[in-house]
């Protein structure tokens, strides 16, 4: 198997911040471009846990304009929910013209940690895979442009991170029961993520890995990222 090449040299706290700021500049342009053109943007992060989206999402939505950046993290489906389409409850939280909205995990759900801890069955997970890319599809036939981000980190970094939650007493809020089986279940959720990637990486609709081993880079990439797409776009 070809060796992945080695992740770029950790940046001191000075230089990343310095990038850092600059990337949220020219994020903060972008958006006064999606506003003034009515555009509808949607961010989909996905991603182990422990993987740095939350801090991600953060470094993103950091300085843009609250009234046209919203952050959806939706809890488990309720009981109804759990009886409707299963895309009907993210349905509503789909941008608006003008606005940038940002899925802190999302309908992927349902083939990642619903498969892997069997709150699906094996059917409703082939539904899914057979119907995402429809749906997304139909999305983007709206006018609504969609970004999807998977963050990847290896196993013992996702051991050493989950450790650091556990000691510290600010992040032990971020420690879930699903959490704390992540090492148990690291097979089985990188065989779900590698069906659903496969599965879901479509010409209008594709994914983008991000190697997460370092989360500054891997910040700053996606913002990167982001604004490289804007400016692909015309943005």
């Amino acid at each position: 198997m070809k060796k992945r090449p080695p992740l770029p040299k950790h940046l001191n706290r000075h230089r990343y911040h310095t990038l850092l700021i600059r990337l949220q500049i020219e994020l903060v342009k972008l958006q006064r471009s999606v506003i003034e053109r009515g555009q509808r943007i949607l961010i989909i992060v996905e991603g182990r846990d422990a993987a740095g989206k939350d801090s991600t999402i953060k470094s993103i939505v950091e300085h843009l304009s609250p009234r046209d950046t919203r952050v959806v993290a939706l809890g488990p489906p309720s009981n109804r929910e759990r009886c409707s389409w299963y895309f009907q409850r993210h349905v509503s939280h789909l941008p608006a013209a003008g606005e940038i909205v940002l899925f802190n995990r999302s309908w992927y759900n349902r083939a990642g940690v619903e498969r892997v801890m069997s709150v699906c069955t094996k059917e409703e997970t082939e539904e899914f895979l057979e119907t995402v890319p429809a749906f997304e599809a139909m999305i983007e036939r709206a006018g609504i442009t969609l970004l999807k981000y998977y963050l990847d980190i290896s196993n013992q970094e996702q051991k050493r991170r989950l450790a650091e939650r556990q000691r510290d007493p600010l992040k032990q809020w971020k420690m879930s029961p699903i959490d704390a089986k992540a090492q148990k279940y690291w097979k089985a959720y990188s065989e779900a993520r590698d069906k659903m990637l496969e599965r879901t990486h479509t010409v209008t609709s594709p994914w983008t890995v991000v190697r997460a081993g370092d989360k500054e880079h891997a910040r700053l990439n996606i913002m990167r990222d982001l604004i490289s797409f804007a400016i692909y776009c015309g943005g």
